[in-house]
């Protein structure tokens, strides 16, 4: 049984995307590269053909668990989110008080996380220290290098 992922319309509108290539695009090219191996000869000794059936095995189960991800999908309402609390979608800003550093991160369902773009997994070590804190709390989170205190300057939803 799987549980409900919350996602925004952008991270919503790339798994559809994908599922759509995979089954309009790569689909097609496994079952051709299948057809071409058998069309070889002997399939008893056709590592072509066992190497294209075995590619659409995991193709076909890419697109199992894209279209289960898909069904348990739910999109997020931004205007019933709470602005005093940090929650998902919130872009929260921060500073270490070790480093005294500070930086911006969005909270973001586990497959839109990009660390690169400051979107970070509501279900990793530092969005869930996060989560439910207000402007002035302090988040102690612990990571595997030890713990880390951030104090939360603001939070806007972008």
């Amino acid at each position: 049984m799987s549980s409900v992922s919350y996602y925004t319309a952008e991270g919503l509108k790339k798994l559809r995307e994908e599922l759509s290539n995979l089954k309009d695009v790569e689909r097609p090219k496994a079952s051709q590269a299948i057809a071409d191996a058998r069309d070889k000869g002997d399939l008893s000794e056709n590592a072509e053909y066992d190497a294209a059936k075995e590619a659409q095995g995991l193709l076909e189960l890419k697109i199992s668990k894209l279209e289960e991800t898909l069904a348990n999908a739910r999109l997020i309402d931004e205007s019933q989110l709470d602005t005093s609390k940090v929650l998902v979608l919130s872009t929260v800003k921060l500073k270490n008080r070790a480093n005294g550093m500070e930086m911006k991160y969005t909270l973001v369902a586990e497959s839109e996380a990009d660390l690169k773009t400051g979107k970070i997994s509501v279900s990793s070590p530092i969005g869930k220290g996060l989560l439910g804190k207000e402007v002035g709390d302090t988040a102690e989170i612990t990571v595997p290098n030890g713990t880390l205190k951030f104090d939360i300057l603001e939070i806007t939803r972008d």
